[in-house]
């Protein structure tokens, strides 16, 4: 049944979002709480509450993200009623599951799955990003991103016990394994056919920072949340991460990262540069 349930997951969330006349995409909030298990929308509305607070102390306007609306239902005969529904943004759904029953199976995968889509979705619509033509400089922005988001993993990591080199060398381990269908850094090495000295993410393309820059966000912000203790649980969860962030990419069609190619050293590029095609195993 988990297992089932695992593998359904990605496309449960893609299969009930509509899309509006001006084909931007939402979901129904009726719709959300049935995936998520609620028996009955008036258990979901406080959680659709705390997501507005969460999204109100962030600063953003709520009405962009969350709307009331009265949605039309079919009652028989050809007959209709109004009946009370909220259209949600992509990044709603985030903040709902984040504040839903994560000992839910299904709200702990929901998690994982709207952080990912909706840390894609930020970066796309990153102003700095769009204006990036060529696959150098969304490289060289991506790899500054995950530099970044490293420390900031490494602090949470040190914070839940992880504290000696050694210790955190297994964690990035384990991370790396759930992401690259078990492989360690010293495989994806020798995959790509990289020496001890280069680093795995200087030879990486777009794509392939990308999936890591997910999995190392959402490891943080998880450490964090759940304020998880011990180097055990820590390396657990990175895992954990990794491994839905994978599922993620086989439930969208794209490509296994240890099968993406290589890129030259971004330590080569500058402003200047022109782009470099990726090069195959």
């Amino acid at each position: 049944m988990e297992e089932n349930l695992t593998s359904q997951t990605q496309t449960i969330f893609e299969r009930i979002k509509r899309l509006n006349d001006t084909e931007n995409e939402f979901w129904s909030a009726r719709e959300l709480g049935r995936v998520l298990e609620y028996s009955e929308f008036r258990h979901f509305k406080p959680v659709i509450e705390r997501a507005k607070e969460a999204c109100k102390n962030s600063g953003i306007n709520v009405l962009d993200h969350i709307e009331d609306i009265l949605d039309m239902v079919p009652i028989g005969s050809g007959a209709e009623r109004e009946l009370e529904d909220v259209r949600l943004s992509r990044y709603a759904c985030y903040l709902i599951v984040q504040n839903a029953d994560s000992t839910k199976e299904i709200v702990a995968l929901g998690q994982t799955y709207f952080a990912v889509q909706t840390r894609l979705q930020e970066i796309q619509q990153m102003q700095a990003y769009q204006r990036l033509k060529t696959e150098d400089e969304k490289r060289k922005f991506l790899r500054e991103e995950m530099s970044l988001h490293n420390k900031q993993l490494a602090e949470a990591a040190k914070d839940a016990g992880v504290v000696e080199p050694l210790d955190y060398a297994i964690f990035q381990n384990h991370g790396y394994q759930g992401l690259y269908g078990g492989l360690t850094a010293k495989d994806i090495h020798s995959r790509k056919g990289l020496k001890k000295s280069q680093q795995i993410l200087d030879h990486m393309g777009s794509t392939e920072l990308a999936a890591n820059l997910f999995r190392a966000t959402q490891t943080e912000e998880k450490l964090r949340r759940e304020e998880i203790k011990g180097k055990n649980r820590a390396n657990q969860a990175h895992f954990e991460v990794g491994a839905k962030v994978r599922k993620t990419i086989e439930d969208i069609g794209g490509t296994m990262p240890e099968n993406l190619p290589v890129a030259d050293s971004i330590k080569k590029l500058d402003d200047t540069s022109e782009p470099k095609s990726l090069k195959g195993k």
